[in-house]
């Protein structure tokens, strides 16, 4: 299958790409550097320069594809960024409200027959102890509401005939990730990485899990599905569980009322989420390598070396 991808050069696009290709399928991927496209080269895919706010071009790039895999997002590159830098999440909502639409208008144009979707799942409310499935209707926070409308873009492409799919990606982690390297300095430094009580739930996904799910889904239903660890864990076992990793004591945490020191997100983060994956393990072949974040920290840091002595 003749297969486009934005978003290619971030930490899920890195891993989709070359499993796509070991998978059979032609791959053409938005390249933003001339570093980039070597490196989409050297994994057999074919690299685009391309502007994703230019329609014109954009129905240009689709023709002759048969899906789209729309992973481009732009994350403020610091934990500090996102909280207190004025319009940190400005590009990001564009990508999100006018470059999915963007894209969907082309693919339809082009007649494109399948639509995939990046999302958030910690968009749903706080449910306490309560599974989330994708029957839960979102509730986004003021600085990610623009989630709804790239989710919109997908259904409206299931509307207009195709095969829309969301997919809404727990929190991410991984050894390239500097939100995991953040959570790894505050639990050797005594605190919990995580705000909110400590026996609320969190769901998360390794970036090996989630492009796994990216490439399973393309034969999917349209739809929405979550993609989260089989069993998401109290946010105190989730700390002691990397504090056991790493070898050091088990975490403190803050008092509760520090999470209104960081706004929406802080808010957002703190929501207790035991998002369920049923949907997508029945209606593709996709099952996580890691069934929590208990076992995904033991191989997030052996992939970072040795973590008695390594700082970040």
């Amino acid at each position: 299958m003749n297969v486009f991808v934005t978003g290619a050069s971030g930490v899920i696009g890195q891993r989709v790409i070359p499993q796509l290709v070991a998978a059979g399928h032609a791959v053409t991927a938005v390249a933003r550097s001339a570093e980039q496209a070597v490196a989409l080269r050297q994994a057999r895919a074919r690299p685009l320069s391309l502007d994703l706010f230019d329609r014109p071009a954009l129905r240009a790039a689709l023709a002759g594809q048969e899906a789209v895999i729309n992973l481009a997002t732009h994350i403020p590159a610091s934990v500090w960024r996102m909280l207190v830098l004025p319009g940190a999440w400005r590009e990001n909502d564009r990508l999100r409200k006018i470059a999915s639409a963007g894209l969907v208008d082309a693919a339809l144009a082009a007649g494109v027959g399948c639509f995939l979707q990046e999302s958030f799942a910690p968009v749903y409310p706080d449910c306490g102890d309560t599974w989330i499935d994708e029957r839960v209707p979102i509730r986004p926070a003021r600085y990610n509401r623009t989630v709804a409308d790239a989710e919109a873009a997908a259904r409206r492409f299931t509307e207009s005939g195709g095969t829309g799919i969301v997919l809404r990606f727990a929190s991410f982690y991984g050894p390239d990730a500097f939100q995991t390297l953040a959570m790894i300095e505050a639990v050797r430094a005594g605190w919990a990485p995580l705000p909110g009580a400590p026996e609320a739930f969190y769901s998360s996904i390794s970036h090996d899990d989630a492009a796994r799910a990216v490439v399973a889904a393309l034969g999917a239903p349209a739809g929405i599905y979550n993609v989260a660890d089989d069993e998401p864990l109290r946010r105190r076992d989730c700390a002691d569980s990397l504090a056991a990793a790493l070898g050091v004591g088990m975490p403190k945490f803050p008092p509760l009322w520090t999470v209104r020191l960081f706004g929406s997100l802080g808010a957002l983060m703190a929501r207790s989420q035991r998002i369920s994956n049923r949907k997508l393990r029945a209606a593709s072949e996709w099952v996580p390598i890691y069934p929590s974040v208990r076992e995904g920290w033991r191989a997030t840091l052996d992939a970072l070396g040795d973590p008695t002595q390594q700082r970040y």
